[in-house]
């Protein structure tokens, strides 16, 4: 009988698997079948390839116990590698969660508290000069991507290819706020007709003048998001850079106008797991793939975005909540502050910062300071200075055209007349900006609005001044008046400028419809009053103007 039983096996084997022995045949098969399918899974996730990652150790967990539930099936037998192909998953997924629990908070409250580096000592008026209303964005990124989709829709040759990706990064471009984006390929058969030559352009909205561009490039971006298989910019930083952990990637163009991807790229600061942190960024050149890495000290500084926003709210909150120990923000909360449920951003010495404002736990209307954190440096600073939070602000500015159901776009803080004071821009049901608002922080009930920014600018002054406060005003000559010598009009995305000289000056003069609705009616001879802010030595931006309609030798 034994005889028989091992004529079988050896006769079964050979049927199977020739000369080699089962065992030998599963493992071998079990590493292929498991690689193949780790690199197929590692093509669409793009996990980064690091023992510090925790995503990375799970997935690792996962694809050993794929390979030894493989090995089991096909050597048909569960031996000494199966065990260890169970317990190392098993203390990989012990480890992490191990690891996790430890770097937590509750052990490291102060390394957390201390990650962002806060000036508590900021002057808001030194670091932020009486604003001129020139250099007020008043575009949000749901006015940008709108501007920006209008003028996409008027290149024909271009919007039955192509459509916009809604990204629209805030950058300061040559001392001024833009919000830029990239096009994307309209679906796969638009990629297949146009990747050879990449996509040809990206679109750029100034934030101040509502100006948006369809840059052309004189060649194309190979990579992007929109592009498939190994020009997917993420999937390529992957491929060139597979044990960096990377945050989302932005779009940004130099001071040239060339775009770029910066990938920013973080590890974890506290305990094995915990206090992620940016340690560097690649910048990748959009249209041929040349790619570096730079420490976090050496990045370029025309770049403006390397600290996400989450990231830096979330440190801000820890500096804020565990001032004073963990257990402190469970049970008396002594000191502790938060950040409001709003952000935004501002452009200030060329970089781009976060601004939101902090207040108490204890939920009341009004915020105890404000916290500035440059998203290239992570400097911050806090201003404390007490005042209304800014959906109170937001309120207080809708209430003043309720008639209109204007809706109020999260403010930004800006330093108008030597006051703290909330700019902010109300939009129609169709998301139009209508009109601007100046808002005061101290007391939200000054609030000014204009259907242009000098117009309510000039208002909200004039309410200071009213309310005993004296207003200062930076860049503003004192009233001009003369006789008109030349008069031009011209329009400029949708809103009508005039251009004129007077009699005895040499610049240029602009004054927007918005200022004065009788311009229409001015002419050559009329004799106007008017007051200007100084953009060039010869070309001005008028403020306010009085038309006097008799000619000047009358």
């Amino acid at each position: 009988m034994d005889k028989i039983l091992s004529f079988f096996k050896r006769n079964h084997t050979e049927n199977l698997f020739g000369n080699m022995k089962p065992r030998q045949n599963g493992t071998l098969k079990s590493i292929i079948i498991t690689i193949v399918l780790f690199l197929i899974f590692e093509f669409f996730s793009l996990v980064p390839l690091n023992l510090r990652s925790p995503e990375f150790l799970m997935v690792f967990s996962f694809f050993v116990l794929l390979f030894t539930g493989l090995r089991t099936m096909l050597c048909a037998s569960f031996d000494k590698v199966g065990k260890i192909g169970i317990l190392i998953p098993a203390i990989v997924v012990a480890y992490v969660f191990v690891g996790q629990f430890f770097s937590s908070a509750i052990f490291h409250a102060s390394s957390y508290q201390k990650q962002l580096n806060v000036d508590e000592k900021a002057d808001f008026y030194k670091d932020n000069q009486v604003v001129n209303y020139q250099s007020i964005p008043v575009v949000d990124k749901d006015s940008a991507s709108r501007l920006g989709d209008r003028k996409m829709g008027e290149i024909v040759d271009y919007v039955s290819q192509f459509e916009v990706d809604d990204e629209y990064s805030q950058i300061n471009y040559n001392n001024k706020p833009y919000r830029v984006t990239t096009i994307s390929y309209s679906d796969l058969i638009k990629w297949f007709t146009n990747h050879k030559e990449g996509l040809p352009a990206y679109i750029s909205v100034d934030m101040v003048t509502q100006e948006s561009k369809v840059v052309r490039l004189e060649k194309g971006m190979k990579y992007s998001h929109s592009d498939l298989f190994f020009r997917n910019i993420d999937r390529y930083l992957r491929l060139k850079y597979p044990t960096l952990m990377f945050e989302d990637t932005n779009f940004e163009i130099d001071d040239k106008g060339v775009p770029y991807w910066v990938a920013p790229v973080y590890n974890y600061k506290v305990g094995l797991f915990g206090g992620k942190d940016i340690i560097g960024a690649v910048l990748v050149n959009a249209i041929n793939g040349e790619s570096q890495y730079y420490d976090i000290d050496k990045v370029p500084q025309w770049i403006d975005r390397i600290y996400s926003s989450d990231l830096v709210l979330a440190q801000l909150e820890n500096w804020g909540q565990y001032k004073n120990g963990y257990f402190n923000t469970l049970f008396s909360q002594k000191g502790v502050l938060k950040p409001t449920d709003g952000y935004n951003y501002v452009a200030l010495n060329d970089d781009v910062y976060l601004y939101t404002g902090l207040t108490s736990v204890s939920g009341d209307a009004s915020n105890v300071g404000f916290a500035l954190i440059n998203l290239r440096t992570k400097e911050s600073k806090y201003y404390a200075i007490s005042g209304a939070e800014e959906y109170s602000a937001m309120s207080s500015a809708e209430g003043k055209v309720q008639n209109l159901k204007y809706k109020a776009t999260f403010p930004i803080l800006i330093n108008a007349g030597g006051h703290p004071t909330y700019f902010l821009s109300l939009k129609d049901d169709a998301g139009l900006v209508k009109q601007y608002a100046f808002v005061s922080v101290e007391n939200y009930q000054v609030v000014a609005t204009g259907e242009s920014v000098s117009d309510a600018e000039k208002k909200y002054y004039k309410l200071l001044k009213d309310n005993g406060q004296k207003a200062e005003t930076s860049n503003v000559d004192d009233l001009i008046s003369g006789k008109i010598t030349q008069l031009n009009s011209a329009v400029v995305n949708g809103n009508t400028y005039y251009y004129f000289m007077v009699e005895g000056n040499e610049n240029i003069f602009i004054a927007s419809i918005n200022v004065n609705n009788s311009l229409p009616l001015m002419k050559v001879g009329d004799v106007v009053e008017f007051e200007y802010d100084l953009e060039s030595t010869s070309t001005e931006n008028i403020i306010s103007i009085e038309i006097n309609k008799k000619k000047g030798n009358e």
